[in-house]
């Protein structure tokens, strides 16, 4: 059972990766905990509902649902729900599960955050993507048209229980998106990683239990040891952000609605490795890095979006800082830096590449 310690100012939790740790989901919600409300959406409660319900056993909760997809990752389903909460008797001692995917997990996330100033919260992400990324860290938060989770909280969850029995019943589209944030792991921080999904491309998308255990569990690792060096951001934790700054341009730009994130994030990394490419400062494995995220391709049509537009919105990207947009750019395979002041004529013709 890989358990890896996240570490951070309001407390000290366990991101557990455990085949079938959510038929025990009950023994991570504290004893003097007050009323539990599960926070999940229509499709991952109709698959599986019935699991967790038998991993809360005889513990009492209420049911709050969130409608699916990115675009409606906005703050008035959620004040929605907190009115449903207290209706439903609610207080300071109550608990919300969030349970699902990378939407979930951050609206329901954010939900705890802001409830009566702050409330528990357990997360037990459904998808992969959600797995080795959106539920690890405390980061909360929803979009706004302007730009993506612009709106937001850091707030840490009592655990992180990772099921990987759970990716079985995952549409393939699905399950490819989170493979490439399992990818940007691999760049960023891991090669070891990186020259599996390169060599064992057949058995990570076959899902081969073995396999995806290990993938899992050292996205896991890293997640974790990122945050606990840097919860907030300040250093480190930005080179989490391959491929996420020109990623979240592209889904800003399309509302949304046309790109899955981790599909939007694998256009990110492309773009960020002919910028790389293009600064001086990739020195290695540029072709493997592209072919590796082609394999876990493909991503929807990028017909129609103009470079300009994508390079318009950098400005407005949460991690720009008085006017910097920071990149975190490739060296080699496990090894990034973050680097600013590129010129918007070497980023726009970075961003055309990609879109090529």
């Amino acid at each position: 059972m890989p358990s890896f310690a996240v570490s951070a100012p309001q407390r000290t939790y366990q991101a557990i990766v455990e085949r079938g740790i959510l038929g025990r989901a009950a023994q991570y919600i504290p004893n003097g905990a007050g009323k539990v409300f599960v926070v999940t959406s229509e499709d991952v409660w109709r698959v599986q509902g019935v699991a967790l319900k038998q991993g809360l056993g005889s513990r009492a909760f209420e049911t709050l649902f969130l409608p699916g997809g990115e675009e409606t990752k906005r703050l008035a389903p959620l004040e929605a729900l907190a009115e449903e909460m207290v209706h439903k008797g609610a207080d300071r001692t109550s608990v919300i599960v969030a349970f699902g995917g990378g939407v979930v997990t951050d609206m329901a996330g954010f939900l705890a955050a802001m409830f009566m100033r702050g409330i528990d919260v357990l997360q037990i992400p459904t998808t992969l993507l959600a797995q080795v990324d959106a539920a690890i860290g405390g980061k909360t938060g929803v979009n706004l048209v302007a730009g993506k989770n612009l709106i937001g909280a850091f707030h840490q969850p009592l655990a992180v229980l990772i099921d990987p029995v759970v990716l079985a019943t995952l549409p393939e589209r699905e399950y490819r998106a989170g493979l490439f944030e399992v990818v940007k792991y691999g760049i960023i921080s891991s090669p070891s990683l990186f020259w599996l999904l390169t060599r064992r491309q057949p058995e990570v998308m076959a899902g081969a239990p073995e396999v995806v255990d290990e993938i899992v569990s050292e996205s896991v690792r890293i997640k974790a040891e990122v945050v606990s060096a840097d919860e907030r951001e300040g250093g480190l934790r930005k080179i989490l952000n391959y491929g996420h700054t020109i990623g979240h341009a592209l889904e800003a730009e399309t509302s949304y609605s046309r790109f899955l994130h981790g599909e939007a994030v694998a256009f990110g990394m492309i773009a960020a490795t002919h910028l790389g490419a293009a600064t001086g400062h990739l020195a290695e494995h540029r072709e493997e890095m592209l072919d590796c995220i082609a394999a876990y391709g493909p991503i929807p049509s990028l017909e129609g979006i103009a470079a300009d537009r994508l390079l318009a919105r950098l400005a407005r990207d949460k991690k720009t800082i008085q006017g910097k947009v920071h990149f975190v750019l490739p060296r080699r395979v496990g090894e990034v830096e973050v680097v600013t002041g590129v010129p918007s004529e070497t980023v726009l013709r970075a961003i055309e590449a990609a879109l090529a």
